[in-house]
């Protein structure tokens, strides 16, 4: 790459910007718009998220400092604290969520080689949960959770070969996770991976209904009855792998098929997990071993929260609180895309950091680059959560 354009300028020139535009198109975004269009909207909250910037104010400084860099890299609009203010507040949310998945659906196809699922299984597979950003209700009304606190929920399905994020929903606190099931499209032949707290009868029928399968660990107060047992090594963990029938009154009639109980014990915490599936042709290990890879999303949510600008908004509507939130997410899975593409061997924190205090530096974005800058960058969440390594 040219030498001439800055690391930031070389970092937006691998997004598809026909993409964006069509997502644009779709919500009318532009329309009767003279300056400071969507495209440099998501610039500037590209360049917050990147730079750790916590308020408008501290954008616009910051920029204003970086004038004469600024139009190559795409802002030719003048930067005030009102213009982003007021674009956040007016231009639909949905532009940059749809613009998001964009970005998700490209990275999936680059981390399909992610070495980090040992289980060989053909088919996808997901893990479905919730993560609450919590939120001032003083200054959120409209972020209901509970009497006293507001809040936002980040509804993820994480696809665990690839540890990409397929599908994001963002709701407000209220919203219980079970309800989220109602909006995925279940894919034929996937396995979604739920904690008890999705459990509800109706709803994992209609996954069976639809060809796919679940993998989610049972409540205490399961009513059923035995229909029949296989025989199992106990000295695997499994203790128990049934065909059940529910028997209560209205579960039976929500979940009218028979389903499969695997009741299994770990070695190292000497818990015992029991767990409920439509699959009755995995080996009962592998039934325990994918509810184990559930722990994946837990530490997703950890690291997007530690490293991501969501803890302080520069917008208080919720238009302006998921506009922040869906770019953050567009500039973490566009720098894994940069990662992949770049072949770097840098952990994507390293990375993060690297570009937070060179962006308007001009020098070919390379691995080159990146091994000059490279000091101890060790993630403080740790080494498992250095997500996208190859």
């Amino acid at each position: 790459m040219s030498t001439e354009k800055t690391i930031f300028a070389q970092l937006l020139s691998f997004i598809p910007r026909h993409e964006f535009d069509k997502c644009v198109a779709r919500y009318d975004g532009d329309y009767r718009v003279r300056s400071f269009t969507c495209w440099e909207q998501f610039i500037v909250m590209c360049f917050a998220q990147l730079t750790y910037r916590e308020s408008l104010r501290d954008i616009e400084t910051c920029l204003h400092t970086m004038q004469s860099k600024l139009y190559h890299v795409g802002l030719r609009s003048k930067i005030s604290r009102s213009t982003i203010a007021d674009a956040n507040e007016t231009r639909s949310w949905r532009i940059f969520a749809d613009f998001c998945h964009v970005l998700i659906r490209w990275a999936e196809t680059l981390y399909q080689d992610n070495e980090s699922f040992k289980l060989d299984l053909k088919h996808a597979v997901y893990a479905v949960d919730s993560t609450t950003i919590d939120l001032c209700l003083s200054l959120f009304p409209w972020a209901k959770f509970r009497k006293t606190k507001g809040a936002v929920k980040l509804h993820t399905q994480l696809n665990l070969k690839t540890l990409i994020p397929k599908e994001i929903d963002i709701t407000d606190g209220r919203c219980h996770d079970v309800n989220i099931l109602d909006r995925i499209l279940f894919e034929l032949n996937s396995i979604y991976v739920l904690d008890r707290g999705y459990v509800d009868f109706e709803r994992l029928f209609s996954i069976h209904v639809q060809k796919a399968f679940f993998v989610i660990r049972a409540k205490k107060n399961l009513r059923f009855r035995r229909v029949y047992s296989r025989n199992v090594d106990k000295t695997t963990g499994v203790q128990c792998d049934q065909t059940i029938k529910l028997t209560g009154i209205m579960v039976s009639k929500e979940y009218p098929e028979h389903l499969r109980r695997v009741k299994y014990r770990d070695s190292k915490s000497q818990k015992v997990f029991v767990y409920l599936t439509n699959h009755f042709e995995l080996a009962p290990e592998t039934v325990a071993e994918l509810y184990k890879n559930r722990w994946k999303i837990e530490l997703f949510f950890k690291w997007i929260k530690q490293h991501l600008r969501i803890k302080a908004f520069y917008g208080t509507s919720a238009n302006a609180v998921f506009i922040q939130i869906w770019i953050a997410i567009s500039a973490y899975v566009l720098v894994a895309i940069v990662k992949k593409l770049l072949k770097l061997d840098q952990s994507l924190y390293t990375i993060l950091q690297i570009f937070s205090v060179s962006l308007f530096e001009k020098t070919p974005l390379n691995q080159g680059f990146f091994n000059a800058n490279v000091t101890v960058l060790d993630d403080p969440i740790g080494k498992p959560l250095s997500l996208f390594d190859s």
